[in-house]
C-alpha cells in the first residue's frame, strides 16, 4: 500500500482523527489556519519537487555536519541535568533532554530562529494531540489556540522579507512549482508545519523510547556508554520493536481488492506499521530485543516509497548520539520506581514515554 501511490492515496494522512468541534474550528479559522497538500498528505504532482527540496536539508552531508551540533547540545543538556540531580532536584530524561535535543538541533539545521525551543516543542505536541488524539471539546479549543499561534508564527516567518536564503523558509520562498509559478504561502507554511513537527516531536519520542528501554534492559545502559556500535544497533532494534510512529493512514483512489476483500473508492485505511516488526516470517523471535539482528532494518518505522521519512538518517543519528551521551554522562542513572504506570503518549499514530524520572544510583 505504501509503494502504490496510485491506488492508495495519502489524502487523509493529516486529517483530524476526532472531528473538530465548531468552537475549535472557529479558533483555527480566525487565524487563517490551513493545511493544503504539501508532503505527507500530498499525492499530487507537486509532491516530488517539494520532497526533493526538503530532503536537501537532511542529506548525508548535512547529517554528517550536524553530528558536532548534536554532541554539543546533548552535552549541554546533560550537564544541566546532572547538576540538577547532584543538587537533589528531580530530573527527567524526557522533559529535560529527549524532547529538547531534537528541537534545538532542527532549528539550527533548518535556519529557524526567533523562538524558544520549549515553545516549539509545546506547539508541536499540541498539534499532534489535536489532529491525532481524542480530546474533549474544551481540550480541543485549548489545543486549537496553541496550534493557531504556531501557524501564525510560521506564516510570519514565511512572509518575512529578511529570511536566510539558505534556510528552509528561504528555499521555499524561492521555490517554483512545475508550471513555473511561485509556491503559494499556504503550501509553504504547510511544509514548514509538517517538517518542524515530524523533525523534532517524533525524533524526541524515539529518543525517549530508546533511553527507557536501555535503562530497563540488564546491562543495556552500560553497553550503550562503553560498547562501540551498540547505540546505533540499539536504536535500530527499538525502531523495529517499538517505533514511536505506530501507524499511518491511506485512502483508496478507486475500487481495489486487498487481502481478498473488495474496497470501495474512498475507503479509509489504517496501516499498522509497528506490527511489521513482529512478523515472524521476517524476524526470528521478534519478542526479544536483539540489537545485532542481520535484517534489523526490514521494518517500516520510517514508511516506504515516495513518502518515506526524509529525516530518517538524522533521526537515527540523533537517537544514537543521545543514548551514548546520556549513558556516559549519567552512568549511575536509574529510573524512579513507583506504583504508578509511567505515562505514555497514546495518540492514534504515536506512542512514546511522556516521562522518565531518574535518580543517581550506583554506576554499573
Amino acid at each position: 500500500m505504501l509503494l502504490d501511490g496510485v491506488a492508495f492515496r495519502p489524502d487523509n494522512a493529516q486529517n483530524a482523527v476526532t472531528p473538530l468541534s465548531v468552537a475549535a474550528l472557529r479558533v483555527l479559522a480566525r487565524s487563517g489556519f490551513s493545511l493544503p497538500p504539501a508532503l505527507a498528505n500530498n499525492g499530487g504532482v507537486s509532491h516530488g519537487g517539494l520532497r526533493r527540496l526538503v530532503t536537501r536539508f537532511f542529506n548525508a552531508e548535512r547529517v554528517a555536519a550536524a553530528v558536532p551540533v548534536v554532541d554539543e547540545v546533548a552535552a549541554e543538556l546533560l550537564t544541566g541535568l546532572r547538576g540538577q540531580l547532584e543538587a537533589g532536584l528531580p530530573g527527567d530524561l524526557v522533559s529535560d533532554f529527549a524532547r529538547i535535543l531534537p528541537c534545538r538541533v532542527l532549528m539550527r539545521l533548518l535556519g529557524v530562529h526567533g523562538e524558544d525551543p520549549l515553545t516549539l516543542v509545546r506547539w508541536s505536541d499540541d498539534a499532534l494531540e489535536l489532529f491525532w488524539g481524542r480530546a474533549t471539546v474544551d481540550r480541543q479549543v485549548e489545543l486549537a489556540e496553541s496550534v493557531a499561534t504556531f501557524h501564525r508564527w510560521l506564516s510570519e516567518e514565511v512572509s518575512g522579507g529578511s529570511v536566510d536564503k539558505d534556510s528552509l523558509v528561504g528555499a521555499l520562498s524561492q521555490y517554483l512549482l512545475p508550471e513555473g509559478t511561485q509556491l503559494d504561502r499556504a503550501t509553504a507554511v504547510a511544509v514548514c508545519f509538517f517538517v518542524l513537527i515530524a523533525g523534532q516531536s517524533t525524533t524526541g519520542q524515539l529518543i525517549a523510547t530508546v533511553l527507557r528501554r536501555a535503562l530497563e534492559e540488564p546491562e543495556g545502559w552500560a553497553r550503550a556508554g562503553a560498547e562501540p556500535g551498540f547505540p546505533q544497533a540499539w536504536v535500530e532494534e527499538i525502531l523495529r520493536a517499538e517505533s514511536p510512529v505506530t501507524s499511518w493512514r491511506r485512502t483508496t483512489a478507486h475500487e481495489v481488492e486487498l487481502g481478498g476483500v473488495q474496497l470501495a473508492p474512498g475507503s479509509q485505511l489504517l496501516l499498522m506499521l509497528m506490527s511489521t516488526g513482529a512478523d515472524r516470517d521476517v524476524f526470528q523471535q521478534p519478542q526479544l530485543l536483539d540489537p545485532h539482528r542481520n535484517n534489523v532494518r526490514h521494518h517500516l518505522a520510517f514508511g516506504a516509497g515516495r513518502h518515506r521519512c526524509p529525516g530518517a538518517s538524522l533521526a537515527r543519528t540523533e537517537a544514537a548520539i543521545a543514548l551514548r551521551a546520556a549513558a556516559r554522562s549519567l552512568p549511575e542513572a536509574v529510573t524512579v520506581r513507583d506504583s504508578a504506570r509511567p505515562p505514555m503518549l497514546g495518540l492514534l499514530s504515536f506512542r512514546a514515554p511522556m516521562s522518565l524520572p531518574i535518580v543517581l544510583g550506583q554506576a554499573y
